[in-house]
């Protein structure tokens, strides 16, 4: 099977075929991403990646309702854990994302509507035939972001925004030579 270039390692390999541009709905997996994609900031994907389950077990399975509620004692357990990245900006936004995330699903009934909104509810397919073709940012990541920002999320800039837009599957920036699209 022919797959995008990016994706060389065990778990890269098992993210791009299972996961990566695939469209999800589930607020609970998207809340998930959402965390993943801003602790990837300054970073590569394969170091989230190894850390994934991590995560998954410091934040309580990754339950917006469970994590809003951490306090300073809780950050800091959070800051000395090896298996995480220990950024104090990036804990903090983990608990104002929790926040912003239940606003933001009380306000639309579920986060996932006011996610696809900025796709019209359907994948953008593009076809793109070289990993170099596909934007850093684009002006539906860079409105996500502003609205995002004024909401009151955190490290959700134009360029982490379209790649949580790949990883939900808003987009699917596959190449045209990739079994997997």
């Amino acid at each position: 099977m022919t797959r995008c270039d990016w994706a060389k390692s065990g778990l890269e390999i098992s993210y791009h075929d299972l996961e990566w541009g695939k469209p999800k709905y589930d607020d609970a997996m998207l809340f998930e991403m959402l965390i993943l994609e801003g602790m990837q900031a300054g970073l590569s994907w394969s170091t989230i990646l190894a850390k994934r389950e991590n995560y998954r077990q410091a934040l309580d399975g990754f339950n917006p309702q469970k994590i809003k509620d951490y306090n300073q004692d809780k950050l800091d357990e959070l800051l000395q854990n090896a298996g995480l990245i220990r950024n104090r900006l990036k804990m903090q936004a983990i608990v104002k994302n929790a926040k912003a995330f239940i606003q933001v699903q009380s306000e639309f009934g579920s986060f996932s509507t006011y996610l696809w909104q900025y796709v019209l509810g359907k994948p953008i397919q593009h076809d793109y035939h070289h990993f170099s073709e596909v934007p850093a940012t684009t002006p539906i990541s860079e409105k996500m972001s502003k609205d995002m920002k004024k909401r009151g999320f955190s490290f959700v800039g134009p360029t982490i925004c379209y790649a949580y837009m790949q990883s939900v599957g808003l987009v699917n920036d596959h190449l045209v030579s990739c079994d997997y699209r």
